[in-house]
């Protein structure tokens, strides 16, 4: 008998069930809190992943147009598909925002460092201050949540539910680079002073691009006038003559904030610009545009003389002209400054392209020219078909050398330097803000200010200027974002990004 017990007491089988039973209710929890923590997880994840689509979809819609908000409710609601995963939701599956619980709320400006946003961060008036909007914060509304492991046999108290939600806030960015540090107050801001035009239209459509518009430097801050930004190489005034004469400036710029400069510099303005015509030729330019007509008398003498003379007999010849009414001086919108866009490019052919055979007849506009009405081209589009007829990007066919009648041609006099081919030097690029509004606001541009840009624009110079610089008269050619043409693609940095 006591043979048996001890035979008993040294027997070692079944020892692993005994183990098993002890180890496994601990190794059941674990595995069940292995599953919680997957679950909820890859819920949080989900969620955290529609919430950033959500919002980066929005957010790449906030261009600063006054449509920008509808567009991107529109990108919200159609661009991204919503399904909870590994939820308690009584509807699972696809759902539309307002059933899944998404919300958003559009915000002008984001404070630093995750700090709680201001409510007056938060655009309330979502007509009359879309283009303000510059993120827009999605919040998805926490979903139930069931644990698996029995919580309730750790804490009495506790039920093992809760819920799991998601936020993010995106936010669009576009930068330019290689710009001049120039800015303009938005002609187009008050558009009773424009025919009620935008921005935007006028980008859009020739006959309003072909409307000229007197940009005016007198230190004021209405619509049309400009100013100058801050160069990361310096503002004094050979520092502002060197960036409006280089043909590539190396300077970038964020919508989001540019930085405006006091002060103005006639001198400097007027000779950086007209240096791309190849007159008073700045020494901080690297070459006349490649193409420089511009109704002279002495094309062939202008810049050993720094004086230019134009011809005002349009028999003689003529430049890219003003409009009718700038030339009789009886323009009534934007205060006079902007023309009606009926400038004569039949004109303008026959004083400079008398013999030029067109197949519309020697001196007569050709097929890609031609047109009345709304369907008139406009001055740049003649200057770059003058450059290249074929438009094919090949300029060995140009039309520059032609004679007009007064003896003047394109074609840069060689004591002006190399012309300038990769760019096109006859344009003016520039910051577009809306200088009414950002005063209303309480903006003092009378110090150094930082500053949203509305958009970053192009515009042609159609003439050199002829004054202390305090007048450029230009077209405009295009506009960065909705609108625009992508011409401005090359300059332009878009971006829309997490910020939280």
């Amino acid at each position: 008998m006591l043979g048996t017990i001890r035979a008993f007491w040294k027997d070692q089988r079944g020892i692993a069930l005994i183990l098993v039973s002890i180890t496994l209710p601990a190794i059941i929890g674990f595995s069940l809190l292995v599953i919680d923590t997957s679950r909820v997880n890859n819920m949080h994840f989900d969620l955290q992943k529609g919430a950033d689509a959500f919002s980066l979809a929005g957010a790449a819609e906030l261009d600063g147009s006054s449509d920008s908000i509808v567009r991107a409710d529109r990108a919200i609601q159609t661009l991204v598909s919503n399904q909870y995963s590994f939820s308690d939701s009584a509807t699972p599956g696809p759902q539309t925002l307002a059933a899944a619980g998404v919300t958003r709320r559009y915000l002008n400006a984001l404070p630093a460092d995750n700090a709680p946003i201001p409510a007056n961060y938060v655009i309330t008036d979502e007509v009359t201050y879309a283009s303000t909007a510059r993120f827009v914060q999605i919040d998805v509304k926490p979903v139930g949540f069931a644990a698996i492991f029995p919580v309730s046999f750790l804490n009495p108290g506790s039920s093992g539910n809760w819920n799991i939600g998601a936020s993010a806030v995106a936010g669009f960015g576009s930068s330019v680079c290689d710009y001049t540090p120039v800015f303009m107050c938005n002609p187009y801001e008050d558009t009773s002073l424009t025919g009620g035009v935008t921005l935007e239209q006028a980008a859009q459509t020739r006959k309003y691009r072909r409307r000229q518009i007197v940009l005016r430097g007198d230190g004021s801050y209405a619509p049309g006038n400009f100013a100058f930004l801050s160069s990361p190489f310096g503002t004094g005034a050979n520092e502002l003559e060197r960036m409006l004469a280089d043909s590539k400036p190396q300077n970038c710029y964020s919508r989001d904030g540019v930085q405006t400069e006091p002060g103005q510099n006639a001198g400097p303005v007027q000779d950086g610009i007209n240096s791309r015509f190849g007159i008073n030729s700045s020494k901080y330019s690297d070459g006349p545009a490649f193409n420089v007509r511009k109704g002279a008398t002495n094309w062939d003498q202008y810049v050993a003389s720094n004086k230019v003379n134009y011809e005002t007999d349009p028999t003689k010849g003529v430049g890219l002209e003003r409009d009718s009414c700038q030339i009789t001086g009886s323009c009534t919108m934007m205060g006079g400054r902007m023309g009606a866009g009926d400038w004569n490019p039949s004109r303008y052919w026959k004083a400079n392209h008398p013999l030029r055979n067109s197949g519309n007849g020697a001196g007569n506009l050709p097929t890609a020219l031609a047109g009345t009405g709304d369907d008139l081209p406009t001055r740049y589009e003649t200057y770059r078909y003058e450059n290249d007829p074929n438009g094919d990007g090949n300029t060995s066919d140009n039309i520059v050398g032609d004679a007009a009648v007064s003896g003047e041609k394109g074609t840069p006099p060689g004591a002006a330097g190399s012309p300038i081919t990769t760019v096109d030097r006859r344009l003016l690029y520039g910051a577009i803000l809306d200088c009414k509004a950002l005063q209303a606001s309480g903006t003092s541009f009378k110090g150094r200010a930082t500053v949203p840009a509305r958009r970053f624009a192009s515009f042609f110079i159609t003439e050199p200027i002829k004054d202390t610089g305090k007048n450029i008269y230009v077209e405009l050619v295009d506009i960065t974002g909705k609108g625009g043409s992508g011409t401005l693609d090359n300059f332009l940095r878009d971006e829309a990004q997490l910020y939280r």
